[in-house]
């Protein structure tokens, strides 16, 4: 009798793990995020009239977004997502975020200072930047492949993607997968229009913070 006993459990274990090591390793899969390339050097200039560069985020997880400051269509919209971004992490020295003009003729960083108080940027680590046309076309079109230019057709004169990226202590960036049907695909940035994606970038960044 005890032998049966014995036999049962053995099964009751057999089959329980065969049930839940699957979901196991689903659930670990699916909090370890995708790493892409790392973010090519960079050094512009902020609200303060302060140079900013790579290595001032160094060790921080951040958020990078290009926009510009007359935008009509897209940015406000951004920004408002940004400001929850903010709030979830404010005081927290390891966050911040970089807001990247791609209109730097007219956004100077006193344009951009006032932009940033009109729209309640206040975290230390946010930093509205600015500087050479080129390069930041480079950095945005090169750097991370998403698409920054002028078009005189466009609402304001600029086109860019509206999307945000996430940025490691590294350097490089992160996203997740998304299901779509039976597959799983490659998340690399996060829409900044959507609601839903906000929140992903917002639990994502918790992830980062923990490494």
């Amino acid at each position: 009798m005890k032998k049966n006993s014995y036999i049962i459990v053995a099964l009751v274990i057999l089959v329980f793990g065969i049930w839940a090591l699957p979901k196991i390793d689903q659930k670990v899969r699916s909090t370890n995020l995708l790493k892409f390339e790392k973010v090519p050097e960079f050094s512009f200039i902020d609200q303060n009239g302060n140079t900013v560069s790579h290595q001032d985020y160094d060790q921080k997880v951040y958020v990078v977004e290009f926009f510009f400051t007359s935008c009509p269509t897209i940015c406000p919209k951004m920004n408002k997502n940004l400001l929850k971004i903010q709030s979830a992490y404010y005081g927290n020295p390891e966050f911040g975020i970089a807001s990247i003009s791609i209109d730097p003729k007219r956004d100077t960083p006193e344009v951009l200072k006032a932009y940033a108080e009109k729209n309640g940027a206040t975290l230390k680590n946010w930093h509205f930047l600015t500087g050479n046309k080129d390069k930041i076309y480079e950095f945005s079109n090169k750097g991370f492949k998403l698409y920054a230019g002028e078009n005189k057709e466009a609402e304001g004169g600029f086109e860019h993607s509206g999307l945000f990226a996430l940025i490691d202590k590294e350097g490089y960036i992160r996203s997740r997968t998304i299901k779509a049907g039976d597959n799983e695909n490659p998340l690399k940035f996060y829409d900044g229009l959507d609601p839903l994606q906000v929140q992903w970038l917002k639990e994502d960044i918790a992830k980062l913070l923990k490494d």
